[in-house]
């Protein structure tokens, strides 16, 4: 029996999903008309940092740049500096451009096109660090030990000047060649510092198949769905993010001289013992060796990620990471919760094992904006801005509200293109790996490595074996696709 395993693209339109979620990318013409104008409020009130060599690391083509890297080995350790888009200082408060991107709440990513947060003239021109572009910015200095550990940290605000734009695929290259830009020369050392260290905090880290939608260069308006390569240089800079955030955290818990707190945090209850449990009974059937002693990120970081057993239970992991939501404190650390949350406010991101905060994308992320003014702040030892107090409530509204329809957008982007990359393959077999079995009425799941699918199963397959499965609906209007257990391999 023939596998049908290669199916190269298909014509994609993906202008009826902004329509069903409501998406509209243009800008109001007055918050248009405020982001061509837009000027630094601080002007001549910012530290000259221009001398500093940072670099930025970014998917390809990427025009909106909020980050900006220095990393530089000391000798009691490194020193990281970290340029951060200075939005706040470009948007006036009570303006229209605050008001609309404060309906929007992030950027939205579709394989066409983005539904962006702020209007391109802001995000993708005058407030992006982009490369020989003198900038304003969030500059976070973080002193840290030879283990990687943060000793002292400050945010201030700065003028910068990238001065090269990278990607991720590049930098692993120039890091497999020994020939990294000097500006993060010690990343790889210090990345996997970080890494071990999240791993003894109990930070759980998924590498589970990324999809990803990408244009057919070849064929006008077909799309193909790939695997997303992660590489070791994208988890190195995740960790200077990563850092970041938990200083940001430090730096609202601890509060101002008077001991008031004022703090907004992502934040993530720690997993049930029930589902550990269960993942343990799991990982005992595939045989995988689960020491009683052994943290469940330590486990899952020891799989070699391509083996069926890894697959399971990576996906089952994704059970641990469940109830993300946004902490506000006001006043006393006990005191204030996301209205979300019932009892004693959770402080802590269990999948980073630490207390987080965003603070490092506010180009594409409303909340960043009002944390990083808080930060800035409690450093410089001043008031923060009433109009930030004032919007925390409605600001997590909006990000609670624009990360549910986030999800609903990419998860119904991949269906569309898996449901019409299928549908004119009815009846055939694929390979695939079975990486949930069937539960009651719910199906079983399956991956499919090419092309790179997730889809329900009947015919209860054994979980974590490779099987034969016939394709047996594809719907490109529902967006459903379905599969039947036909043998295992």
């Amino acid at each position: 029996m023939e596998l049908h395993q290669r199916i190269v693209s298909a014509p994609v339109d993906f202008g009826a999903i902004r329509s069903e979620f409501g998406l509209a990318s243009a800008y109001p013409a007055e918050a248009s008309a405020e982001a061509r104008d837009a000027s630094d409020a601080f002007a001549g009130f910012r530290v000259d940092r221009t001398d500093l060599e940072l670099v930025t690391i970014d998917p390809p083509g990427a025009m909106d740049l909020d980050q900006a890297v220095r990393l530089e080995r000391t000798a009691t350790g490194f020193t990281v500096h970290y340029a951060i888009a200075d939005v706040a200082a470009v948007i006036t408060p009570d303006g229209a451009l605050a008001r609309e991107s404060g309906s929007r709440g992030q950027t939205f990513y579709l394989p066409d096109g983005t539904v962006p947060l702020h209007p391109p003239e802001l995000s993708e021109g005058s407030a992006s660090l982009l490369p020989e572009q003198t900038r304003p910015a969030a500059l976070w200095t973080i002193h840290c030990d030879t283990a990687g550990e943060p000793v002292t940290y400050t945010v201030e605000r700065a003028l910068v000047r990238s001065r090269a734009r990278l990607d991720y695929a590049g930098v692993q290259a120039d890091a497999d060649a020994g020939r990294l830009h000097p500006s993060i020369a010690a990343l790889p050392e210090f990345g996997q510092l970080r890494i071990a260290a999240g791993l003894a905090r109990g930070a759980i880290g998924l590498r589970l198949p990324s999809q990803s939608i990408v244009r057919d260069e070849g064929v006008d308006g077909h799309w193909q769905l790939v695997l997303e390569p992660r590489t070791a240089a994208d988890d190195w800079n995740e960790q200077i993010s990563l850092l970041t955030g938990m200083v940001a955290a430090r730096i609202m818990l601890r509060g101002n001289a008077s001991g008031e707190v004022l703090a907004l945090l992502r934040t993530m209850p720690p997993p049930a013992e029930a589902a550990i449990a269960a993942m343990r009974r799991t990982a005992a059937a595939l045989g995988v060796a689960w020491p009683a002693d052994q943290l469940v990120g330590r486990m899952l970081a020891d799989l070699d990620p391509n083996t069926p057993a890894a697959l399971v239970l990576m996906s089952e992991a994704t059970g641990l990471l469940r109830g993300a939501g946004y902490t506000i404190l006001d006043g006393d650390p006990d005191d204030g919760a996301d209205e979300a949350q019932r009892g004693e406010p959770v402080l802590e991101h269990s999948a980073i094992g630490a207390p987080y905060a965003h603070v490092t994308a506010p180009l594409r992320r409303l909340g960043d904006r009002f944390a990083t003014e808080i930060c800035l702040a409690l450093c410089a030892e001043t008031e923060v801005p009433q109009w930030v107090r004032d919007g925390l409530t409605d600001v997590v509204a909006a990000l609670r509200r624009s990360d549910t329809l986030a999800g609903k957008v990419e998860r119904a982007c991949v269906d569309l293109t898996e449901a019409t990359l299928l549908s004119e393959r009815l009846g055939a077999p694929f390979q695939a790996v079975v990486i949930r079995e069937s539960n009651g009425n719910r199906p079983a799941e399956i991956f499919l490595p090419d092309p790179p699918v997730l889809g329900p199963c009947t015919g209860s397959p054994p979980e974590g074996t490779t099987i034969t499965a016939t394709l047996t609906s594809a719907d490109p209007t529902t967006r459903k696709i379905a599969f039947t257990y036909t043998s295992g391999t």
